[in-house]
């Protein structure tokens, strides 16, 4: 992790780790960046969403005794309240390896991070979570009340990247009514009204032992943070936020959720620099990404391209925009009849930024083809690079390479390649060899 210039702590904080992969396969701990924005005007939702705004949400599990001369608690009584609210989220994914004899090979990876149930309807309770998360995850699981034997598969349900947001849903139908008695639905506070001072109370699944109590006060508001050329304007806590608390809720003491907490800063010389988004903000995106449906199988749309990460570190070494560089564009599919070109840089997909593949093929799954997107993207020219829009009306989606173009897979090489789950990606050494030639040049 990089150091923070001292010049920059009065106006903005740089360089914040997020916290949110731990125990990763080979690297202990695992910080991963906010991407790419979720959302698509066409989703509905099947049954009504209750989301609680009061304090009747509050746990019924309690047993305690409430703080009779004020509406606030104690630190123990928040925790006994409304640690039924938070779960633990592990999520299990399959990294793949590039090594130096040119040759791949791919391994299961683990992570862990928090969750706030926020909302049921008739089918499922909603749970909050960072982006980060869940992000890339093949497979996630839920559990309740720190017990493991309250452990329940659970969907991805929407993501809004730019934010680092997502909801999760697990089914009703898999929760015994024992089960759910015991689990209690957050109360959102209202961040506007917060203020610098007053003491909070963090609950996560810290570095994935199970959940875990820290308080502590808001040192600020509104502080403006970057995060993986991201920037959003944060709450500053000096509450303990660790790895695994990421998706974990920061409470004030009227048992109200005001923020989700999602990063921390990491350096030797600073301590107590903990972030949260504030509820306020991400309350009307948890609300969308919980009406979001996913299109079918056989009606996705596709841009018809094979494409390639440009992450921070190529972003910084060769001075070019971030985003999903375009490897090949497949002949008189979407992105051809568009005008997008080969070398072209993806940014956003309509009008959600676009940082790497993975948000890429996350954001197509909520397109169906025929469905118009406007797409953001950098062009090289003489002057650098120049940031252009075009309307680009999506085609099908293809389940395998060779039924895309009708071609072997190396001919498939310099065309578009789509996998079983539309992934938009590069097919070969070919082209990665290409890529890096293609950005060798700019050195």
């Amino acid at each position: 992790m990089m150091n923070l210039k001292n010049s920059n702590l009065t106006k903005k904080v740089r360089n914040v780790a997020v916290c949110g992969v731990v125990f990763g396969l080979s690297s202990g701990l695992v910080f991963t960046g906010v991407e790419s924005a979720l959302n698509h005007n066409t989703a509905s939702s099947k049954s009504t969403i209750k989301m609680s705004t009061t304090t009747g949400a509050l746990s019924t599990a309690y047993s305690g005794t409430d703080s009779s001369d004020s509406e606030e608690y104690t630190v123990q009584e928040i925790a006994e309240k409304c640690m039924s609210s938070v779960v633990s989220i592990s999520c299990t994914s399959v990294e793949t390896v590039r090594s130096y004899f040119g040759g791949s090979q791919e391994y299961e990876s683990n992570s862990a991070g928090s969750g706030i149930v926020i909302a049921e309807d008739d089918n499922n309770l909603y749970i909050a979570t960072n982006n980060h998360v869940v992000d890339g995850a093949n497979e996630i699981s839920v559990c309740f009340n720190d017990s493991e034997d309250q452990v329940y598969e659970a969907e991805v349900k929407g993501t809004d990247a730019t934010n680092d947001l997502a909801i999760v849903a697990v089914s009703l139908s898999d929760i015994s009514s024992d089960v759910l008695k015991t689990i209690s639905i957050a109360t959102l506070g209202d961040s506007e009204k917060a203020s610098v001072g007053e003491q909070v109370v963090a609950i996560g699944n810290a570095l994935g032992y199970g959940q875990s109590v820290t308080s502590g006060y808001l040192s600020a508001l509104d502080r403006e943070v970057d995060i993986e050329n991201s920037t959003a304007k944060l709450i500053q806590t000096d509450a303990a936020i660790n790895p695994g608390n990421s998706g974990g809720a920061l409470f004030n003491m009227k048992g109200e959720v005001i923020g989700i907490n999602s990063a921390k800063f990491s350096s030797e010389e600073v301590e107590g620099m903990g972030y949260a988004i504030p509820v306020s903000v991400a309350e009307p995106i948890l609300e969308q990404l919980m009406t979001m449906e996913k299109v079918d199988e056989d009606k996705k749309g596709a841009l018809g391209i094979s494409c390639q990460d440009v992450d921070s570190d190529v972003t910084e070494m060769y001075d070019i925009p971030q985003g999903v560089y375009v490897a090949a564009v497949n002949e008189g599919e979407a992105a051809d009849e568009a005008g997008l070109q080969k070398g072209d840089i993806i940014t956003e997909l309509d009008g959600k930024a676009v940082s790497d593949t993975s948000s890429l093929q996350s954001l197509l799954q909520y397109y169906a083809a025929g469905d118009k997107v406007e797409v953001k993207y950098q062009r090289r020219s003489s002057k650098g690079y120049e940031e252009k829009t075009v309307t680009v009306k999506l085609g099908k989606a293809q389940t395998t390479a060779s039924d895309t173009t009708g071609k072997t897979d190396k001919e498939n090489s310099d065309d578009v390649r789509e996998g079983e789950d539309d992934r938009q990606q590069f097919g070969n050494e070919d082209d990665m060899e290409e890529f890096e030639d293609f950005f060798g040049m700019f050195r």
